[in-house]
């Protein structure tokens, strides 16, 4: 991350001074179970230090220099959880906060997956939980998940009108609308 701080017009006549951050990017993983007949989403939950609490996130991480996207989402997902997934597929795209930080966020539907053993980092200690996709949905709403990238990407997903086993498959096929990531 590079943080810079730049004079930048705001209007014809003035100039204000305006604090960036250069960010690399980020991915997110929708990890959907697909195996009941209900979708669950994989949700980590872990202590974030900038909301002083723990928090229900889905696994994202920054993209390394160098790396591509979905490289990077694959690793995270390995990283953070041990699942891997035989399906990936960009479905959203967007500014993490764009008034003072010029990082992307792109989040992968990641299907078929398969369990094994996390990755984490020195300091990360995550607990992961698989629920159903209308508990989730219901997290949102009552504000138990206050993750931004979290709340867009199950919402993303409950505006599918997915609702049950083989109805996910769909999303994965699906041909991209126009405005769609």
């Amino acid at each position: 991350m590079l943080y810079i701080v730049c004079m930048a017009k705001s209007s014809a006549s003035s100039k204000a001074r305006r604090d960036l951050i250069h960010h690399t990017g980020s991915v997110v993983v929708l990890a959907v179970g697909d195996s009941t007949s209900t979708p669950r989403i994989l949700l980590e939950r872990q202590y974030r230090h900038a909301a002083n609490d723990y928090l229900w996130e889905l696994p994202a991480g920054r993209i390394d220099p160098g790396e591509k996207e979905l490289e990077a989402a694959k690793r995270e997902l390995l990283e953070e959880t041990g699942y891997t997934a035989s399906h990936w597929r960009r479905i959203l795209k967007f500014y993490a906060s764009p008034g003072f930080v010029a990082e992307t966020m792109s989040v992968f539907l990641a299907t078929g997956l398969r369990k094994g053993t996390a990755q984490p980092e020195d300091d990360e200690v995550i607990y992961l939980r698989l629920v159903p996709l209308s508990t989730a949905v219901r997290m949102v709403t009552a504000g138990t998940i206050r993750d931004a990238k979290t709340i867009s990407s199950v919402l993303w997903l409950h505006c599918q009108g997915i609702s049950g086993k083989g109805k996910l498959a769909g999303i994965d096929s699906r041909k991209k609308r126009k405005g769609q990531a």
